[in-house]
């Protein structure tokens, strides 16, 4: 008797657990479900895309130049780059560019070698050559900011007359360009308004809050210049007074999305 009561209580309990864990797992799934309805039934939206440009003429021009001092040791290497970088930041000076304009990117010493071979053993084996220090040279890079854009053709030429070795990377820049950026960015967001108010009216909907901004970095305003090497030191032949240099026109770009809700 006792035993038969058991079995039943065993069996009712089981039955019990089971209903609890259906309707456990029943809640679970209609809670699931109900999130994905919510998800897939989010708000409708619209994405635009404006673009903004604004042109300005270069106020600053920037080049660089190197020179190339060698000798028997590291002092007069060191010694003849010197003599000829100080002979050209005088006359960039005296040329009205200022000290805070007149920047060293590079300085380097380095030792030059020559190879000398062994004698060959036995007229059949020949080591390889050994190299050996030859001397040293040093070079020295130097970028230049001309704020008065009209003489870089005249100072082009005057460094490449008193020492320089190598004039390259003449570019014409906007010594600001923030406000350029804004500027552009300002006119990007108002086209992009606009698109947007357009794209509602074709649709026949109205437009709710913005809840989404995207914007590509505007392109810093570059009028282009000279890549590379311009001139060497052949330069130092020449006897004319100016460099003809094109400034042209610098130009930012600026681009914004923008996604609405619809109403």
């Amino acid at each position: 008797m006792s035993s038969i009561f058991s079995s039943a209580l065993n069996r009712f309990l089981a039955t019990i657990i089971l209903l609890a864990a259906i309707i456990a797992l029943g809640a679970y799934a209609y809670l699931t479900f109900k999130q994905a309805n919510q998800w897939m039934g989010g708000p409708t939206t619209i994405n635009v895309l404006g673009t903004g440009e604004v042109t300005s003429l270069p106020d600053v021009a920037q080049f660089s130049f190197s020179v190339r001092g060698e000798g028997a040791d590291a002092a007069t290497a060191q010694e003849k780059s010197g003599t000829a970088i100080n002979a050209l930041n005088a006359y960039l000076k005296e040329q009205g560019v200022e000290d805070k304009d007149i920047k060293t990117e590079n300085y380097n010493l380095n030792p030059k070698y020559k190879y000398e071979q062994k004698p060959c053993a036995f007229g059949s084996y020949c080591p390889p050559s050994e190299p050996i220090i030859d001397g040293f040279e040093v070079s020295q890079t130097i970028s230049v900011k001309v704020r008065k854009i009209e003489t870089a053709g005249t100072l082009l030429s005057g460094v490449g007359s008193k020492g320089a070795t190598d004039i390259s990377g003449l570019n014409f820049t906007v010594d600001d360009d923030e406000k350029l950026k804004s500027d552009a960015r300002e006119l990007a967001i108002a086209d992009a308004q606009v698109q947007a108010d357009k794209l509602a009216v074709a649709l026949g909907v109205k437009l709710g809050r913005m809840i989404s901004y995207y914007e590509d970095m505007p392109m810093t305003p570059y009028a282009g210049g000279y890549g590379g090497p311009m001139m060497d030191s052949a330069m130092n032949t020449k006897s004319f007074e100016s460099v003809a240099v094109p400034t042209g026109e610098n130009k930012v770009v600026s681009k914004v999305n923008l996604t609405y809700e619809i109403k």
